[in-house]
């Protein structure tokens, strides 16, 4: 039963948890983490751990799409950001780390961020991007927004891009657009033949929705990292992602059933920063993780230190800052797998995962998503 509170005469609003609220109850069964795995697959894509990353500029490249595949897990280029508008990118970035430094005005990286995707997208660019994930071997992900999927997916699917992540702030089933077409997601994928992750919601019924277009993959959240993303503050707009999730999930439970057997994977993005949180979101019911902010802090990362969503470069209504994330000390391999001397659980994220899922018993990720939890007072 939801829980329902009266915010004032005749208008309620239901509660909600965030991942800090809940924790993960440990069972009567304990084992070895070596008799753990996190492996995972969505149509014929198999990782060995349950990570997709953020699709933004600041810590995904080419460079870094291969390094995150070879480790089992997936990249997303984003195919209307900086490596499809500009032959330099390290000069394009050069660009935003000097407004960081120059100024204390938060604005003004922003305002270079917008300067810098008002370049018009070139296809040889994102095609050349693409080509060099695909000839390292690994998965070749690209992300698409709404309003330019049906315009750019052609040419990303002949590029070689083998899954693709069409994502928005707050996606649905059909984006209406002025003066254009509209965006039917499932005749959109129904004329595909790769498998199509969307997203970002945060209740039932738009989760609901996006499994029936035909999706993949369901992506719940926006990507919030506390004091970088401001959709909150921006538009009114908040996911509570511990609540999302299992709402998500029990989407996907009733839609299984509602197909006879068409399992649709829900991706977790937003208040993820530590491996306690990414243990959280699977036992919330999420097959994956998708991490941003936590990835700026490896030496891959092309960012050089400072995190962004792609929301930041937005012309009129941007919601996210460009924020100095941490020093970049440790490689993907160190922050993904260890050995960590930090406590606070912002390296060695998926080894922690492990640690997590032997600690409650569990053996793979599916039966983790059945762990008990409880509510902190």
């Amino acid at each position: 039963m939801r829980d329902l509170v009266e915010i004032g005469m005749g208008r309620t609003a239901r509660r909600a948890y965030e991942l800090d609220d809940i924790e993960i109850i440990p069972s009567r069964r304990t084992r070895s983490s070596k008799d753990v795995s996190t492996t995972w697959q969505i149509d014929a894509y198999r990782f060995d751990i349950p990570l997709i990353t953020h699709p933004t500029d600041a810590i995904v490249s080419p460079g870094t799409a291969v390094a995150v595949g070879e480790l089992g897990g997936l990249g997303v280029l984003n195919a209307e950001g900086l490596w499809a508008r500009h032959g330099d990118v390290d000069e394009a970035l050069f660009r935003l780390v000097q407004a960081t430094e120059d100024s204390d005005d938060p604005a003004a990286a922003v305002k270079v961020l917008q300067e810098l995707h008002a370049a018009p997208l070139r296809m040889d660019l994102i095609a050349e991007a693409i080509k060099q994930i695909r000839e390292s071997g690994v998965t070749v992900a690209a992300r698409v927004s709404p309003q330019r999927a049906a315009e750019l997916t052609p040419d990303l699917l002949a590029a070689g891009v083998e899954i693709l992540v069409v994502q928005g702030t707050i996606i649905s089933a059909e984006h209406v657009s002025r003066g254009g077409e509209p965006l039917n997601l499932k005749s959109f994928i129904a004329d595909l033949d790769v498998p199509v992750i969307a997203g970002g919601v945060g209740d039932y019924r738009t989760a609901m929705h996006l499994m029936r277009t035909g999706a993949a993959g369901v992506i719940v959240g926006y990507g919030y990292t506390p004091g970088v993303t401001t959709t909150d503050s921006v538009l009114g707009i908040g996911v509570p992602m511990a609540t999302a999730i299992a709402d998500a999930a029990a989407a996907r439970r009733d839609y299984l059933d509602e197909t006879g057997g068409r399992y649709v994977h829900v991706i977790a993005d937003g208040g993820i920063t530590t491996s306690g949180d990414v243990a959280k979101a699977i036992a919330c019911g999420a097959d994956a993780v998708m991490l941003g902010e936590p990835l700026a802090a490896a030496t891959e990362a092309p960012g050089q230190g400072l995190y962004w969503t792609a929301s930041s470069a937005h012309p009129s209504v941007p919601r996210s800052l460009v924020a100095e994330a941490v020093d970049q000390e440790l490689d993907l391999r160190q922050l993904l797998f260890g050995p960590s001397a930090d406590p606070r659980g912002v390296t060695n994220l998926f080894g922690a995962l492990k640690r997590a899922m032997a600690k409650t018993g569990y053996s793979d990720l599916k039966e983790f998503q059945k762990v008990g939890l409880t509510i902190r007072g």
